[in-house]
């Protein structure tokens, strides 16, 4: 289906403004840039149970985490938890640009959500934040209870850069054989840096997200040419995908991300991993944290809390 009307006005009028290139400016200012545009369409935030600031101790150092409660009934009571990995191209964003997000999965999954600030690259490239991020998934196995939350009813998602290292941590996860994950939700995620299939061709210019921008988030995230190969820093490159767990991925039509991500659902169902595909028609990169703007936000994140209530009915 064609674009959808919101989005491409959101476009044209994005298209007005002369803004430099990502590589142009310094990246704090980036960063701050960014998170003023993480409000376009975000709306009101989501009433939670609770919202409570915690630390984890991670082998970089501290690592803030934001826990969500889904409602005041269910604080102190035991229900799964899902750590979410959010997006901004290993480079920007954060637990506050992805807080609505976190809300909104809360609220619908009935699970505990914890937000993970894993550190950012070029500063702290590729494995640095997924190290941050295995960090947090396992203090959360390891401390479910007290933060509400079922012991081994643990799952992972992500969005973006967010999705890549979801996936890199399920990977890590299984060749560890801890903690057990009962899902992994992949939204338009990032997982082949080559950049080489139809919807980067269809998509890569003029759709937000484009193939330069990817080019540059890449370069910031993996600093080292051996890296390129390195299946947990691009899990599209991953030889074995047997064992992984149960995985929802949610793909844009207009995103130059969508055929990566989709390839990689179809190699999970041909390792034998339970793996299901949802494209949504009409949407660009991004388009979860826009709810006020596209209804297709809210049907996306229907659709992920409803996998992950599935997969924790499963593991029970």
């Amino acid at each position: 289906m064609p674009l959808h009307p919101a989005a491409r006005l959101m476009l044209d009028q994005l298209a007005t403004v002369e803004a430099p290139r990502l590589w142009d400016l310094p990246i704090e200012q980036v960063r701050a840039g960014q998170m003023v545009f993480a409000s376009i369409g975000a709306g009101d935030p989501v009433e939670v149970g609770a919202v409570e600031d915690r630390t984890v101790t991670g082998p970089h150092g501290d690592i803030p985490v934001r826990v969500y409660t889904p409602s005041a009934d269910q604080i102190g009571s035991t229900i799964p938890a899902v750590v979410y990995l959010h997006g901004g191209g290993w480079v920007f964003m954060s637990i506050e640009s992805h807080d609505g997000i976190c809300r909104r999965l809360a609220a619908e999954s009935g699970a505990v959500v914890v937000s993970v600030e894993y550190r950012l690259a070029p500063e702290h490239p590729f494995p640095i934040p997924l190290d941050d991020c295995d960090a947090a998934i396992s203090w959360v196995a390891a401390h479910a209870v007290e933060i509400g939350a079922e012991p081994g009813m643990l799952a992972v998602m992500g969005d973006s850069a967010g999705g890549n290292l979801a996936a890199a941590a399920t990977l890590v996860a299984r060749d560890r054989k801890r903690p057990h994950l009962a899902a992994q939700v992949l939204v338009y995620p990032a997982l082949d840096p080559a950049r080489d299939t139809p919807s980067y061709r269809e998509n890569g210019a003029g759709y937000l997200l484009d193939d330069p921008g990817m080019e540059w988030f890449w370069q910031q995230y993996l600093q080292d040419d051996e890296h390129e190969k390195n299946p947990l820093a691009a899990p599209a490159r991953a030889d074995d995908l047997r064992g992984l767990p149960p995985a929802t991925v949610i793909t844009a039509e207009f995103d130059p991300l969508r055929d990566e991500g989709e390839a990689y659902a179809t190699r999970l169902s041909e390792a034998g991993v339970a793996a299901r595909t949802h494209r949504v028609p009409g949407m660009l990169h991004g388009f979860l944290g826009m709810p006020a703007m596209f209804d297709e936000a809210n049907d996306a994140m229907g659709i992920a809390a409803r996998a992950l209530r599935e997969a924790f009915d499963t593991a029970r």
